[in-house]
């Protein structure tokens, strides 16, 4: 395995490379764009590469359906870090391009909705379709395939592109968040400000199923953060769901948790226990209470004396 290459999801130019080069790690690391989600995974399960950079959710449009379905499937990953960076577009043209001449558009299908109002406002007549990548864009108005790209400001200088305009998104605030992605191993230890991802499958389906899944968490006083279904390709109906929870793997809560779910669940997958980007444990909410490590520890000492004879 290549212990100094992270591969991301190209080519370059992408919010993904943007992102990833915020990293400490990232300047003594080779960086290696992809051609998608499914490739720069794949370099890392075939140990190409130590690590993958990808898009997971973005604040506007949800979950990238890409990377939720890859982790789900084929060899297990796991996520060690997470990346939040906010988002604006640029719309990038060749050199002397007016607006009154932009009769295409193009970008990655998730900047679509981001920019919706302002084509509608700006460009109601132009065409829109989807590249592979918001940098992917880029190169095709390169090529002379479309007259403008919705991609990073940081894009043009990379393909010889022009910013027309700057600082385009319909939602203020918008943000993406990206995963560093790794083979299985221990977790980081708990920093107090964390967040562990699970991927899982219903046993079978019937009334209040998906209840009884929250249930597990919420009896345990575990907040979700993200909660996606998605089709698991054994026909209509059929799903699995993603899942983000605040808290670590090793919190008695999340702990207890996850080991209901393994009870109840046809399959459970673990993503990984990482910290939450941009967050310290001082701006964490406490445990609500009778959920922290201490109460679990008492109530189990409470039935160890209750299972001794003397509660």
């Amino acid at each position: 395995m290549s212990a100094t290459r992270y591969t991301y999801l190209g080519p370059e130019g992408t919010f993904t490379e943007a992102a990833l080069r915020t990293l400490p790690e990232a300047a003594t690391r080779e960086l290696v764009p992809m051609v998608s989600v499914p490739a720069a995974l794949d370099a890392v399960r075939n140990g190409e590469a130590a690590a993958a950079l990808v898009p997971i959710e973005n604040s506007v449009e949800g979950g990238v359906t890409a990377t939720l379905d890859e982790l789900a499937a084929g060899e297990p990953l796991m996520i060690y870090r997470e990346v939040r960076l906010p988002i604006a577009f640029a719309l990038l043209v060749r050199p002397g391009t007016q607006l009154s001449d932009v009769k295409t558009v193009t970008g990655h299908p998730v900047a679509q909705p981001q920019v919706r109002n302002w084509l509608r406002a700006h460009l109601p007549e132009a065409v829109w379709e989807s590249a592979a990548s918001n940098a992917d864009g880029a190169r095709l108005v390169q090529e002379g395939r479309y007259d403008a790209a919705f991609a990073g400001v940081f894009a043009a200088a990379t393909y010889g592109l022009e910013a027309l305009v700057t600082e385009i998104h319909d939602a203020e605030n918008a943000e993406t968040r990206f995963v560093l992605v790794g083979r299985p191993a221990r977790p980081s230890a708990p920093t107090g400000a964390d967040k562990t991802s699970i991927v899982i499958w219903q046993r079978e389906d019937h009334p209040g199923a998906l209840l009884e899944l929250l249930h597990e968490f919420a009896a345990r006083g575990v907040n979700l953060m993200l909660l996606q279904s998605r089709p698991t390709g054994a026909g209509i109906g059929n799903y699995c769901f993603a899942i983000d929870a605040e808290g670590h793997i090793a919190d008695r809560r999340v702990g207890e948790a996850l080991m209901g779910l393994k009870r109840i669940c046809a399959k459970v997958r673990f993503l990984g226990s990482y910290p939450r980007a941009g967050v310290s444990s001082g701006d964490v909410v406490p445990p609500r209470p009778g959920t922290s490590d201490e109460d679990f520890t008492a109530a189990s000492d409470w039935l160890g004396r209750c299972l001794d004879g003397r509660p």
